[in-house]
């Protein structure tokens, strides 16, 4: 589904991602381990169309898309969830997910509300509350609610359980899965390096823009350099 060859990509002359390559499969939830400015998020952006590439392919279904714009991404099937969440604090959580479909505008909106709302139960009862109230994991639950009115075939999920209480994250990664079980393909990038990989079928380690290792879910979780640097083994 996702075929990404060589990308680079810069902030003026710093380069920050250095020829990456990765895939993602139709139907796979693929993580994104790697410290703190390892450019996880960089490569995000640049799937999505928010920072530009300097080098390299994206393909999206075969298409390249590293010249299309971040809105006609969003219409071919690619949403993201970034990082921090970024709703619109002023709108309504009604409203917010009505965004998320402004590419869309066909008469299954009212449906789609009410899919997000089985997905995040909380959020029916918060419906007319300004974004910009709510607790960090409405917040979340929000965010991805809101991408997911897209109707996308690739979901992007920049650090879901940043700053989220035990229970919430758990909350979260359940559903991350059942979105799995409905057949929507998942990139995910999380710092809970562990819970990542409890519910990712493959796994790319990036250090300092490159991709240092790759493999199933398992072996990475198994290698010993990972163990102490991200699991606290």
């Amino acid at each position: 589904m996702l075929s990404i060859e060589s990308v680079r990509s810069a902030y003026g002359r710093i380069e920050v991602l250095h020829g990456v390559t990765l895939h993602v499969v139709a139907g796979e939830i693929v993580t994104l381990i790697g410290a703190n400015g390892a450019g996880k998020t960089t490569l995000m952006h640049a799937i999505s169309g928010v920072q530009p590439i300097t080098g390299g392919t994206i393909r999206f279904e075969g298409e390249p898309i590293e010249q299309l714009p971040a809105h006609a991404r969003v219409a071919a099937g690619i949403s993201q969830v970034p990082e921090g969440r970024q709703v619109f604090e002023p709108l309504s959580v009604k409203d917010n997910l009505r965004l998320g479909a402004w590419s869309r505008r066909n008469a299954d909106l009212e449906r789609d509300l009410a899919r997000v709302c089985a997905l995040f139960p909380m959020l029916e009862a918060i419906w007319e509350m300004p974004a910009g109230v709510l607790s960090g994991g409405q917040q979340q639950m929000l965010a991805i609610g809101r991408a997911l009115m897209a109707r996308p075939r690739l979901l992007l999920l920049d650090e879901p359980s940043m700053g989220l209480a035990p229970n919430l994250v758990d909350q979260v990664i359940a559903v991350i899965r059942s979105l799995k079980d409905e057949g929507l393909t998942i990139l995910l990038v999380e710092q809970n390096a562990s819970a990542a990989l409890a519910i990712a079928d493959r796994a790319y380690v990036l250090e300092t823009g490159k991709v240092m290792l790759e493999g199933t879910a398992a072996d990475i979780r198994g290698d010993r350099r990972v163990q102490e640097a991200y699991l606290g083994i």
